[in-house]
């Protein structure tokens, strides 16, 4: 089954890829040739997923799927949440980001954090939603350069280093992308069998 997996982030798409395996095939939007800017307006998680996973399915015609992700730290009332890639402004980076939360939480000791991830699907005209969760603290400093995102700052509950200290395959056994993607996956496993 062919998949377009509606993002520009390579870090996602080779999670994604190395979780899925041979069952499907997964296209970038660089493959089908789509550059443009696809809205991100939505208030939730589950609204911005589906605006990208409706945009894709709506103008190119793919079954598609898309995801949304959110860190909720508990001391910050659950904040960055649905703006968690844009923290630090709109055009900042990862370390724009991760350099705002460890300016916000200084002299914070409460520290407990989620991360959340919100997986769209659009097959055939039917939505369907993921997802996936995990539980953990926000570091002092950064720690290691593996991942992406807030990976140096998030040690997961149970662990004594952050996403960025663990080899790839650790990270997507436990991720709250791969808590959604093993969700996602069930389900097409599922209409497989049928």
């Amino acid at each position: 089954m062919e998949l377009v997996f509606a993002t520009n982030n390579n870090h996602k798409i080779q999670e994604i890829s190395a979780l899925v395996g041979s069952l499907f095939q997964i296209k970038s939007l660089a493959d089908i040739h789509c550059f443009d800017e696809i809205p991100e307006t939505g208030q939730t998680l589950e609204e911005n997923a589906l605006q990208k996973a409706r945009y894709i399915y709506t103008k190119y015609g793919y079954n598609t799927f898309a995801d949304d992700t959110g860190l909720e730290i508990a001391a910050l009332g659950g904040a960055p949440g649905v703006h968690t890639a844009r923290f630090a402004g709109l055009h900042c980076n990862s370390a724009d980001n991760i350099a705002k939360t460890l300016k916000v939480l200084d002299g914070i000791e409460q520290r407990d954090a989620v991360f959340k991830t919100v997986i769209a699907c659009i097959l055939h005209g039917q939505e369907h939603l993921f997802q996936g969760e995990v539980h953990g603290c926000i570091a002092h400093t950064s720690m290691g350069n593996g991942g992406f995102g807030y990976d140096p700052i998030f040690i997961p509950q149970g662990f004594a280093v952050s996403f960025a200290q663990m080899p790839i395959n650790q990270k997507n056994k436990i991720s709250h992308r791969a808590n959604a993607m093993e969700h996602f996956l069930h389900f097409l496993h599922t209409l497989i069998k049928k």
